[in-house]
């Protein structure tokens, strides 16, 4: 009978995570698991330059060479942007990920080091839940011709280069017709990506649950240009209403130059981010945690001593 078969995936140029990861690596082989490492630098996209060629790995293509779908969970070391590599590497295939922090604020993360032993006993005994968000599939078309496709749990954001004016993006959400939206850039994003940089843009934070996608203009032109939510069985399609030169970011991590015949469209992904919680998940005790959102403000006093 073979051996389960676990991962990790790690950010290698933090000392932590590296020396994390060999001690979990040691304790479940002395369990009888079979144990494939991965870097987050696998999931890293890499950017196009005006002068070179686009840059296109298909979506597929990023799940690293020793993972395969018979791995029964993986254990992610990082912070947010680990987090966002190793969903784009290993979503295809399925895997549920425990994330675990040795980063920052950590908000896509799940777990602690300090609770790392006990989450190992409960992931070898299966005893866990598994969230499930939803990720988009953002590819860039020229013509007919794919140039450029990933995998994104957060945003795509189309906007505009330094030193040039407020652009133009003519959006067209499903079968309803074009609008037009004149700012300096969009924001397309999940639930998972409505507390990034669509929050910051002044969008709505939207729970993880809910199967909708967000359009959030940044620094739009009219005060009458606000965010939009709609359901996330509508694809969307971006045409750079301008001519000039744009450039589109997934996930805060990579992208490329996008030209006035180019388009972009997103949709909803057929691979679902899947999260290992160790308790039912509780996203408002998240944003309280670490966003801070929801917290009391000071005491108000029991009586007025009037002078």
């Amino acid at each position: 009978m073979p051996k389960p078969k676990a991962g990790i995936v790690y950010n290698d140029i933090k000392p932590i995570a590296c020396k994390v990861a060999s001690e979990i690596t040691e304790k479940l082989t002395a369990c009888g698991w079979d144990v494939c490492m991965a870097t987050g630098m696998g999931g890293i996209l890499e950017y196009s330059t005006p002068g070179s060629a686009v840059c296109h790995t298909r979506i597929e293509q990023l799940t690293p060479a020793n993972f395969d779908p018979s791995v029964k969970f993986a254990v992610v070391l990082g912070g947010d942007g680990t987090v966002l590599s190793a969903f784009r590497q290993l979503a295809p295939y399925h895997i549920p990920l425990l994330t675990v922090n040795t980063g920052h604020m950590g908000f896509l993360t799940e777990s602690y080091l300090s609770h790392l032993n006990d989450d190992l006993e409960q992931l070898m005994s299966g005893e866990y839940e598994i969230e499930e968000r939803s990720m988009l599939a953002v590819r860039v078309f020229r013509h007919d011709t794919i140039l450029w496709e990933a995998l994104s749990l957060n945003e795509m954001v189309l906007h505009r280069e330094p030193l040039t004016s407020m652009c133009h993006f003519e959006v067209k959400i499903g079968d309803h017709a074009p609008v037009d939206v004149a700012a300096d850039g969009i924001i397309i994003s999940t639930p998972t990506g409505s507390t990034a940089y669509a929050l910051s843009a002044g969008g709505p934070v939207l729970t993880p649950d809910v199967p909708v996608l967000q359009l959030a203009p940044i620094c739009p032109h009219s005060l009458a240009s606000r965010s939009l939510v709609f359901s996330d069985r509508e694809p969307v399609t971006v045409f750079p209403a301008t001519p000039n030169r744009m450039v589109m970011v997934v996930d805060g991590n990579g992208g490329c130059y996008i030209l006035p015949d180019d388009h972009i469209l997103v949709e909803k992904s057929i691979y679902p981010a899947k999260f290992i919680r160790r308790r039912s998940p509780e996203f408002f005790r998240i944003l309280r945690e670490k966003l801070g959102w929801g917290l009391p403000h000071i005491a108000k006093p029991t009586s007025v001593e009037l002078p």
